[in-house]
């Protein structure tokens, strides 16, 4: 699961533009082809495949500015480079959805602060690779940025929507409570200590905030209600594309016996919804065992 996004742009005669992924050829730049073979990364473009995975990574491409000579040229082709990647980066990070239909370009269009955050870390990250190729004379530049974890992308965003007012109210909902006559479920040999929630039937996207509602708008999950500190760290879940593959990246977050439930629909692109049987259910196994609050979930999608 350790794979990265790769987002390429190239920069024509000292003007940054975008390109797609294919219009950079790799073949022209050892240190970047050696990093990505080191890095195990795969060419990927959509930001859904960002949460699956572990780093976003920007390719730019650059040429030198006309007039230049000797090292200028090197010079103000890795700066074209940069400003490309930084401008493709830009773009991705403005598709990621923060909690139900608002994305992070929603939420700069609401809130100078969240934007200025964006463009300040865009601007502020350093690129892992530096390729210069002498004979076409063109360069290349590499930017990393995590999803989540310390100096994350997610960090900087957790940090900032979840102090935002409007952000805030935006995420307020009613809490689930069980049905007072609804018998809970009977114990089971070995408590679950985790969820997976089966997706595949629906539309549904990854977030920085994924929650999962009952049919009555309460919500059982609620990322917004989980400590910095472990959102920081872990994310709100886990994205894969197989229950098998889910139960793999759970267990990196010590969990041993996931409940596995399917999705009823969709609140909204980021929301899912489960039947009244299947919220008893989760609410129960979670009040045994307290996974939520360590977001010990797993989301499979398409």
């Amino acid at each position: 699961m350790k794979k990265s996004i790769i987002l390429a742009a190239v920069a024509l005669m000292g003007f940054a533009g975008l390109a797609q992924a294919d219009e950079v050829d790799l073949k022209h730049y050892k240190m970047a082809r050696e990093y990505i073979r080191k890095e195990k990364v795969t060419v990927t473009v959509t930001v859904e495949q960002a949460f699956k995975q572990d780093a976003i990574l920007v390719v730019g491409e650059g040429v030198p500015k006309k007039g230049t000579t000797g090292g200028q040229k090197r010079l103000t082709a890795l700066r074209a480079a940069e400003v490309a990647a930084q401008r493709a980066l830009a773009e991705l990070l403005k598709g990621v959805s923060i909690t139900g239909e608002t994305t992070v370009r929603d939420a700069e269009l609401e809130s100078d602060v969240i934007r200025s955050s964006v463009n300040t870390f865009i601007k502020g990250f350093h690129p892992v690779v530096k390729d210069w190729n002498a004979e076409e004379e063109t360069a290349l530049v590499i930017l990393r940025v995590g999803i989540n974890g310390p100096g994350s992308f997610g960090a900087m965003m957790y940090e900032k929507v979840l102090t935002e007012p409007k952000i805030k109210q935006q995420v307020e909902k009613p809490v689930y409570t069980p049905p007072a006559d609804v018998p809970a479920p009977a114990p089971v040999a070995q408590a679950f200590d985790g969820l997976i929630i089966d997706a595949t039937a629906y539309s549904f996207r990854p977030a920085l905030i994924n929650r999962i509602f009952n049919p009555k708008g309460e919500v059982l999950y609620d990322p917004a209600k989980i400590s910095q500190k472990v959102l920081v760290e872990q994310g709100c879940g886990e994205y894969t594309n197989s229950v098998d593959k889910a139960r793999a990246a759970l267990r990196k977050r010590g969990v041993n016996n996931p409940l596995v439930v399917k999705a009823s629909g969709t609140v909204s692109p980021s929301d899912l919804q489960v039947n009244n049987e299947v919220a008893l259910q989760i609410f129960s196994a979670n009040q045994n065992n307290g996974f939520m609050a360590d977001a010990r979930v797993a989301f499979v999608l398409k």
